[in-house]
């Protein structure tokens, strides 16, 4: 049985311009459960390129946050594109579980023939495989999503994600990190985690 207020990492990246050289934001939003926010980080990653693992492993390994989290929680593998997060790395390097949550099924023979066209394919296809079967789980009004988890069980994953969809389907810590994401781009929130 879980603390209510469990603390869960969310992460989700702003929007961004295909192929730009600007980096994209990266917000970390940590939640006590589905219902309580403790805090916020940032920060910023290549389009397309290999630095997200290592950007959040720094930010959670140096947050003042860090040793009171049970969780990581991740809107998709990847960030700006096609840099892909490597959540066994993630996991290995910050000690904390790791949950990836997809809306629909991702396609991964897709992603994959998708990242051949990168330099640092070899990479980035070691961290597609890294992050595992995907699975299913039901939460709030019979409503399936997708996830993939690294360091934690799959009963357990399956429990944060239903207590941490309080407002919709999507885990508060990712809807939130979206929504901050999406604001400090473009100014207003908008759309769907």
């Amino acid at each position: 049985m879980l603390k209510k207020e469990i603390r869960i990492l969310g992460f989700d990246d702003g929007a961004f311009v295909s192929r730009s050289k600007e980096p994209v934001p990266v917000i970390g939003v940590v939640f006590r459960g589905g219902t309580i926010i403790d805090g916020a980080l940032k920060t910023e990653v290549t389009v397309d390129g290999a630095d997200a693992t290592d950007k959040i492993v720094k930010l959670i390994n140096e947050s003042r946050h860090k040793q009171q989290l049970k969780v990581v929680m991740l809107d998709g593998i990847t960030l700006a594109g096609f840099n892909v997060v490597d959540i066994k790395g993630l996991n290995e390097q910050t000690g904390i579980p790791v949950i990836v949550i997809n809306r629909k099924i991702p396609n991964i023979q897709k992603v994959k023939a998708a990242l051949k066209k990168f330099p640092d394919f070899e990479q980035k296809l070691k961290a597609v495989d890294n992050a595992g079967e995907i699975k299913d789980c039901y939460v709030k009004d019979f409503k399936k999503i997708y996830y993939q988890c690294i360091g934690i069980s799959d009963d357990t994953a399956r429990e944060i994600i239903k207590l941490s969809s309080t407002r919709s389907y999507i885990p508060e810590p990712l809807r939130v990190a979206h929504l901050l994401a999406t604001a400090f781009v473009k100014g207003e929130s908008y759309g769907q985690a």
